[in-house]
């Protein structure tokens, strides 16, 4: 007998049959698609699904009247605070952690004030699968802490089903027409992400899978889906000469996933601040010219629905005024060269970084996707002649992340995109390069290029890049180095 020494713990969830074997009424068919959260009431977590030849998980809401069936990508499971219990003082239990240490436990047995998952294949008909059974495998899990999934006997003892703290994948076989509960525990607070998979062998031959599919649970109180950063403007030197380009980064402190800015000036003699047409990302490029002397600027960061979450503080550029003639004067000549230029592609040492926003599912669940900005490349061709010019870039490695981790260069792919050129220029940008397998910037790819012709002076080059990765790609951060080449 375990004894309680909390209202809320193990010792509750002695009880007699973890599993319920017969068939039950299945839940209505409709499907939901907005993302919600189950905190409270009954949902049969890991819903094994078969029709069309395709076995399938999907997540049965039972916690509103009728049921939803919905796709493990639209739910967020949270564990609320009030689940917290100690580790039972009992050797039986060993395995959550040391006795008397907090853990987050979704029980057994159901709690009104907690949610009660499980895993459920009463839609599943007999004769379907050899053994009349699938097997249910936990492939991996993501998190601060470890997580036990384990129902109990007779006597109150532990029968682990899935313990992500001694190797994954964690593997059980499951009869059709099985509905079960057992209990969640969590070792710490946060956010998880647990990966399933079901599998069965067709009774005519053959075999089939779900494939891993990703389940979200949050342990303790929900993220703020719009925490609080402060916008900042970096970039800006302290005087500009006319003609010179000038770039401004706003800048989130600290990072958020969110990406919609709009820019603003006011000029000398305006109350008002102005937005800049067609300026929506993080970077705004232009040419200092001396009527934009003493301008301001700001930017603006915005949520998905369009509501201001911050306001950078204005910076105000400066740009070199013409110098009065003085009373004794002289004339200086400057001469170039033209046997002296040449075609240089460069990038600002200080902003040669490119950070990409933390990778998020698609809407069709099926693939991690982020998007981001090539930071500015100036190309300056002071040949004679005008022999036009080609900017291509390539990634010639891997991406390469934690412990060995790698994906192929072909997963990035950009839109390039021209910021300025000079008087005279014809400069082009290059074809946009979808990220795809066997595709992408693994190969060389045209970021900009200017005609024979029209390609002295100098221009900048930018472009947006385009992530696409398996769901299968394991987390973490990944890196690699772009190279840039001109002829």
């Amino acid at each position: 007998m375990i004894v309680r020494s909390r209202p809320r713990g193990i010792g509750v969830l002695v009880t007699v049959g973890a599993v319920i074997a017969g068939t039950l009424l299945a839940p209505a068919a409709a499907s939901a698609a907005e993302r919600v959260v189950l905190a409270k009431g009954h949902t049969d977590a890991v819903d094994v699904h078969y029709a069309d030849g395709a076995l399938s998980l999907k997540v049965n809401d039972d916690t509103i009247e009728p049921s939803v069936i919905r796709d493990p990508a639209d739910v967020t499971f949270q564990v609320l605070p009030g689940a917290e219990a100690p580790v039972p003082d009992d050797d039986r239990f060993a395995f959550l952690g040391p006795a008397g240490t907090a853990i987050w436990l979704l029980p057994m047995t159901q709690d009104p004030e907690l949610l009660w998952p499980g895993w459920n294949t009463t839609t599943l008909a007999s004769g379907v699968f050899t053994g009349d059974q699938v097997r249910l495998s936990l492939l991996d899990v993501q998190g601060p802490g470890a997580v036990n999934v384990f129902t109990q006997d007779v006597f109150g003892g532990p029968i682990v089903k899935f313990r992500s703290d001694d190797g994954l994948p964690d593997v059980i076989d499951v009869p059709v027409h099985t509905h079960a509960h057992a209990n969640w525990a969590f070792s710490a607070l946060g956010s998880y992400t647990l990966t399933f998979q079901a599998d069965a062998t067709l009774a005519g031959g053959g075999t089939v899978s779900t494939g891993p599919v990703d389940y979200s649970f949050v342990v303790g109180e929900l993220p703020d889906p719009t925490p609080q950063t402060e916008l900042s403007i970096t970039g800006l030197a302290g005087e500009y000469q006319p003609g010179e380009t000038v770039t401004l980064t706003a800048v989130q402190t600290p990072p958020s996933e969110l990406d919609h800015y709009h820019w603003f000036s006011r000029c000398q003699g305006a109350e008002d601040w102005t937005v800049i047409s067609g300026e929506g990302g993080a970077g705004y490029s232009f040419t200092a010219t001396r009527e934009l002397n003493d301008c301001q600027y700001l930017v603006r960061l915005y949520d998905s629905d369009h509501n201001v979450v911050d306001s950078s503080p204005p910076v105000t550029l400066r740009v070199a005024t013409a110098p009065s003639t003085p009373g004794a004067s002289q004339t200086i000549t400057a001469s170039i060269d033209g046997t002296q230029g040449g075609l240089v592609v460069s990038v600002d040492p200080d902003d040669r970084a490119v950070v990409l926003p933390p990778a998020r599912l698609n809407a069709a669940g099926d693939r991690w996707e982020s998007t981001g900005e090539l930071r500015p490349v100036t190309v300056t061709d002071t040949r004679t002649g005008g022999p036009g010019w080609n900017v291509s870039g390539q990634i010639p490695a891997n991406f390469t992340g934690p412990d060995g981790a790698t994906f192929g260069a072909d997963r990035l792919g950009w839109t390039p995109r021209i910021l300025s050129q000079g008087t005279g220029q014809g400069v082009v940008a290059g074809p946009a390069v979808g990220p795809a397998s066997g595709g992408g910037l693994a190969a060389s790819s045209v970021l900009g290029s200017a005609p024979n012709g029209a390609g002295r002076g100098t221009a900048q080059l930018s472009a947006e890049l385009q992530l696409s990765l398996p769901t299968e790609t394991a987390a973490g951060t990944y890196t690699s180095t772009l190279t840039l080449t001109a002829i």
